[in-house]
């Protein structure tokens, strides 16, 4: 699913509307005019307008929606894009972010399963080794076996624990140092919300590439365009 769906694609001639939504969110529409660089959306019930984040992609000749970047490998801009990812050869973006989290979860948990079970193998590697009772050949794919998993689980670790903060601070690889020099970081709604945000409400669906419809109904943020902001909820 993370190298098959597309991670996210600002449609043609994209703008910000300023028609907004039962509940005072704001909706989105797709436009075939030009950029209005003086739109406005409502943030909250009261009427309140906030300036969007727009911004312009002279590469692409469109408009960049909140969180969008240009992906130099792509040649496009991708929503909420994370970034270019080299072992599935696509972009990971706002579509199939929880698709990748899953995809290096489990290829985490399979490489640490297939480091504990060799780990028997590998310990007898170099008591045969001394005894010559097993051919240099087997104990040679025994060990690289072992080393192998054992270092992909090790970086995959790694990455778990970095996606993980990432997810529960609402943050890309890409905006941690934006983060980093803001005083509060605006898309963070509490570890819940920033988590559901990219992983849905409904537990069942969690565990596999999959979004209730609910969810994407409910949820704008899975389609990468419309974020939620500390000013949004304080207001």
């Amino acid at each position: 699913m993370v190298v098959l769906r597309d991670p996210g694609a600002v449609p043609a001639n994209w703008k910000m509307s300023s028609e907004q939504n039962v509940g005072g969110n704001s909706m989105l529409c797709f436009d075939s005019t030009a950029l209005d660089d003086s739109a406005t959306m409502p943030s909250s019930s009261d009427g309140t307008e906030r300036r969007p984040e727009i911004g312009y992609c002279s590469r692409c000749q469109n408009g960049k929606p909140p969180r969008c970047h240009h992906c130099s490998v792509c040649q496009r801009c991708v929503l909420k894009m994370d970034h270019h990812c080299i072992w599935v050869v696509n972009c990971v973006g706002a579509c199939n972010y929880k698709f990748f989290l899953l995809f290096v979860l489990y290829t985490f948990l399979e490489t640490t399963m297939d480091t504990l079970v060799l780990l028997p193998n590998f310990i007898d590697f170099f008591k045969h080794a001394n005894h010559h009772s097993t051919s240099p050949g087997q104990l040679a794919v025994t060990f690289l076996a072992f080393v192998l998993n054992l270092a992909f689980a090790l970086s995959l670790l790694c990455f778990v624990i970095m996606h993980a903060s990432l997810v529960v601070s609402n943050t890309t690889s890409v905006e941690v140092y934006e983060r980093k020099r803001a005083v509060r970081w605006k898309y963070d709604l509490g570890w819940k919300t920033n988590f559901e945000q990219v992983f849905g409400t409904k537990k069942l669906f969690w565990f596999f590439p999959l979004f209730s419809k609910e969810d994407l109904e409910n949820i704008p943020a899975l389609h990468g365009i419309d974020f939620p902001t500390r000013s949004d909820i304080e207001a």
